[in-house]
């Protein structure tokens, strides 16, 4: 029998999540009573939150036959909000979990969220996060709300406004593949056809790996600024070159060998690799500005330069020249955008 969450009461439902939610080493009093006490030895609590909507954020059924499983979209909501704690150089040490169902929802969907929430946090190398409770809901569509905490473990934030003229510009982790992988999704093309590289690009879509080690190590190597890339480069970049006052200027050149790695899906839907590489979102990986001396930290690679302003320029070029999409608004996810 297919239960839907109708069927069983709050507490009953509760029973089948509380088991398969992590137990990480930072949470003092977990699920159960009416709030969760959480660690703080630093004396400072790095705080984040976001939101994911059906049909907004995912489908549960995409144009192109394949779904988003409860599983992927449990991976997701830890992976984006796992990184945004990376992307302050802190390490995650809890989350709780808001959860409105419709009344259809089936029971395996929540059980399979709560797993891949669960799943997410010990692989993408988080395993001191606890998932420390939450709330529950109904309503007429999935929304999923997850809020975490972290810690800075002594070091200094890195902010976005610390850019400085001069420094270099670099990423570490996926770009452009989630944008691939979601164009699969919307495509006509069913997974049954995809290639290895387009398998590849539907997965990271589905299921992100933002490089977790990367934030601290980064803070303590003197990154002057840093953002998670949620809503794409050109988009992300752009609010440290707001908050620093600066200009971050890319070399087309040195984005090349990312955007080389998406070129067989690319051919295959008509699209342009370097699109992807630029206005993607959702890969979940770190901008960082360095001093021009430093040696960049491993996994991370240059991509361009903070320079002066411009007035005649955007906030964020490419070679030197606005990018040819930004007059169409062409530079990212936008969430209130028709």
């Amino acid at each position: 029998m297919n239960l839907t969450v109708a069927q069983l009461s709050e507490s009953e439902l509760l029973a089948r999540i509380f088991p398969r939610l992590h137990a990480g080493t930072t949470t003092l009093l977990g699920p159960g009573d009416d709030a969760a006490i959480i660690a703080a030895p630093d004396g400072r609590t790095v705080i984040s939150i976001d939101t994911q909507v059906q049909d907004k954020d995912f489908r549960l059924l995409w144009p192109n036959g394949s779904t988003s499983s409860g599983f992927d979209v449990g991976w997701k909501a830890a992976a984006q909000n796992l990184s945004d704690i990376n992307a302050m150089g802190a390490i995650a040490t809890a989350m709780v979990v808001s959860l409105t169902l419709p009344s259809t929802t089936p029971v395996g969907w929540v059980e399979d969220f709560a797993n891949g929430l669960s799943a997410a946090i010990v692989a993408l190398g988080a395993p001191q996060c606890s998932v420390a409770g939450g709330d529950l809901s109904g309503g007429s569509e999935l929304v999923i709300t997850v809020a975490v905490t972290g810690s800075l473990n002594g070091l200094d934030p890195v902010l976005r406004s610390g850019a400085q003229v001069g420094d270099q510009v670099a990423v570490c982790g996926n770009m452009g593949f989630s944008a691939a992988g979601w164009a699969l999704c919307e495509s006509s093309i069913p997974p049954s056809a995809h290639t290895p590289a387009m398998a590849q690009a539907a997965a990271l879509f589905a299921r992100p790996v933002p490089p977790l080690a990367a934030g601290p190590v980064a803070a303590k190597s003197g990154a002057t600024a840093m953002m998670d890339i949620s809503d794409g480069l050109l988009r992300d970049a752009g609010r440290i070159a707001a908050a620093s006052k600066v200009r971050l200027d890319f070399d087309s050149s040195m984005l090349a060998a990312q955007a080389e790695k998406l070129m067989e899906t690319a051919v295959e839907l008509k699209e342009n690799p370097l699109q992807w590489v630029l206005t993607g979102g959702e890969d979940h990986s770190l901008v960082s500005t360095f001093p021009a001396s430093q040696i960049l930290p491993e996994g991370f690679v240059r991509i361009g330069s903070v320079v002066s302003v411009d007035a005649a320029k955007s906030a964020v070029t490419v070679d030197g020249q606005n990018f040819e999409g930004a007059e169409a608004g062409a530079l990212g996810w936008d969430h209130f955008a028709v």
